[in-house]
């Protein structure tokens, strides 16, 4: 197993993961564009010999890290790659001088919830209807970044 930063190669793996993963996923299309701004943009996957099995994003504006998805292809769920692949890309995010990362969670994600909480980040707020298909409001999660000693 091996986490990696994603490429501009990985984009139809990674649209295959959102297929499998939510109710509306992303364009391979807006994958790509994702991929290519390498910039303003962060994307890990877990590679195995089997192939991409799992990805997380994050934006990067300014100085704080937005989290927009981490899946894990069904296949390969209860591995572990969800927390690897979040604590890669919280690291990732400090490295590059983000100072709090964000992200959003369905309220009923339990699993997810309970992740994001081991991993230090708590709830700021509520997204109302903020996901589709089906409806249902978003926690606003944040973890700001530890001052070194």
């Amino acid at each position: 197993m091996n986490i990696r930063l994603a490429t501009v190669e990985d984009s139809e793996a990674i649209y295959q993961i959102e297929e499998a993963s939510f109710s509306v996923p992303w364009s391979l299309e807006s994958i790509t564009s994702e991929l290519e701004d390498r910039e303003r943009k962060l994307y890990v996957v877990v590679e195995t010999e089997e192939g991409v099995e799992a990805y997380a994003g994050a934006w990067l504006v300014y100085d704080e890290g937005q989290i927009t998805n981490i899946a894990v292809h069904p296949l390969y769920r209860r591995k572990g790659y969800g927390k690897l692949l979040t604590q890669y890309l919280m690291e990732l995010c400090f490295q590059r001088g983000m100072n709090e990362i964000f992200l959003e969670v369905r309220v009923s994600n339990y699993p997810a919830l309970a992740l994001y909480r081991q991993l230090g980040f708590t709830v700021k707020g509520i997204r109302k209807d903020y996901y589709s298909e089906p409806k249902e409001d978003a926690y606003i999660m944040s973890l700001i970044k530890e001052e070194e000693q």
